[in-house]
């Protein structure tokens, strides 16, 4: 793993593929942050109304379930929607950021809940200061929250569309028959590893032979890993047109 401050992370799975990602800058996580401050301030705009029907009742008990339904909705924000989401939340997902695992595993909740649950902590004293000085100081700009969790927060621009006239004609795609595990490949496929794939498969000729090979062996092998498909499906198969049948129901047969 790279770990020069370029801003730039080069993240190797345990499969032995390789991905480039950009770690997300301050400006970009501020700007992610106040969004979703606006989304958790609007919830609690709602909420609010019905907890004030409380003071009806009793002014203390009213203010009491005030404070801990505001922690709830904010801790709860962010781990539901990072969760569901794939490491966005809404504020992320408008300035094209994601939590990632730092190792390049999936995500898992127990890390996704523990780098929210430790926000409070980063934003001691005031205005995230701990958390800000955290993220400057670390190679890999990670708050607090995410060197517990071992989480990076990486910056995914916006792609240009490929060109899937370099992936038609070509043999029958067996995948295509098999939904389910078509589904679990759009569920468990980044945007940025579909996008790498679809890049080797059009420089595949550029490639000295022997490198062809290991680069396809390795993309093949992550995305079987990924799709557990049945062994009818690859029987046959070999790796670099494996590889264009998973591009190929990612790409073109969605499109």
């Amino acid at each position: 793993m790279n770990t020069a401050r370029t801003h730039q992370l080069v993240m190797r799975t345990p499969e032995g593929v390789a991905f480039s990602f950009r770690l997300a800058s301050p400006v970009l996580r501020a700007g992610a942050f106040a969004i979703d401050a606006l989304a958790v301030g609007a919830a609690w705009s709602v909420l609010a109304v019905v907890f004030s029907l409380l003071r009806l009742l009793s002014a203390d008990v009213a203010g009491l379930v005030a404070t801990v339904g505001y922690f709830l909705l904010s801790q709860g924000y962010g781990i539901a929607t990072e969760w569901l989401w794939r490491g966005q939340t809404i504020g992320k997902r408008v300035m094209r950021l994601r939590v990632v695992d730092a190792r390049g595993l999936r995500l898992t909740f127990a890390q996704v809940a523990l780098r929210n649950v430790l926000r409070f902590v980063d934003a001691l004293p005031v205005c995230y200061l701990v958390g800000g000085l955290a993220a400057l100081l670390s190679v890999r700009a990670q708050r607090l929250g995410d060197l517990a969790a071992d989480t990076l927060v990486v910056w995914e621009p916006a792609e240009p569309a490929p060109d899937f006239s370099a992936l038609r004609g070509e043999k029958y795609n067996s995948l295509r028959a098999h939904a389910p595990v078509v589904a679990r490949l759009r569920h468990g496929v980044a945007p940025r590893q579909a996008r790498a794939a679809w890049s080797a498969l059009v420089r595949r000729d550029q490639f000295e032979e022997g490198a062809r090979v290991r680069l396809f062996a390795d993309l093949a092998g992550h995305f079987r890993s990924i799709a557990a498909a049945p062994p009818e499906v690859g029987e046959g198969v070999a790796d670099e047109q494996f590889v264009r049948n998973v591009v190929d129901v990612l790409y073109v047969s969605r499109s």
